[in-house]
């Protein structure tokens, strides 16, 4: 058995992978139901692509259920540090090679409640950057092999 990893959500990014989960339980897993009845009435099932399209995609559905209910029972809504200290939820304004990047710290999970990028905080970059705060500037080293510096402009707390 494998262990389970808590994931940090904002409460936003909670509430829209349970919306998720509730749509794909009821009205999405009955529509699929639905597609596969109308398809075995047609008869062969062996040769019906219809059939088996929507097996497929129930099949889709009910591993993203799957997922939804471990990510959801694995969360934890996370608190973001105070402006100009970098941690999980921040929103961090950085200057990269003279480029300027603005990132949320956290999940991937937490794209789903946000139009900002998503590092990791496991990323050499996300490992790099945390527990920064506003003015200092860190490196880290690339998958290349390159070291990277990086400015880190401002940090707030994601909203």
């Amino acid at each position: 058995m494998t262990e389970e990893k808590t994931i940090l959500l904002t409460q936003e990014a909670y509430d829209k992978l349970k919306e998720e989960l509730t749509w794909r339980e009821g009205e999405y897993r009955d529509e699929i139901t639905e597609r596969i009845a109308a398809a075995r009435a047609e008869g062969d099932l062996s040769e019906n692509g219809g059939y088996q399209a929507a097996r497929e995609e129930q099949g889709k559905n009910e591993g993203r259920i799957n997922e939804l209910i471990v990510k959801l029972r694995n969360a934890k809504i996370l608190e973001a540090p105070e402006a100009g200290l970098v941690g999980n939820g921040s929103v961090v304004t950085m200057d990269m090679a003279g480029r300027e990047m603005v990132v949320v710290l956290g999940s991937r999970d937490i794209a789903v409640a946000t139009d900002y990028d998503v590092i990791s905080p496991e990323s050499p970059i996300g490992a790099a950057i945390m527990g920064a705060h506003s003015g200092d500037t860190v490196s880290y080293q690339a998958p290349n092999g390159r070291e990277i510096s990086v400015t880190i402009k401002d940090a707030k707390p994601l909203n």
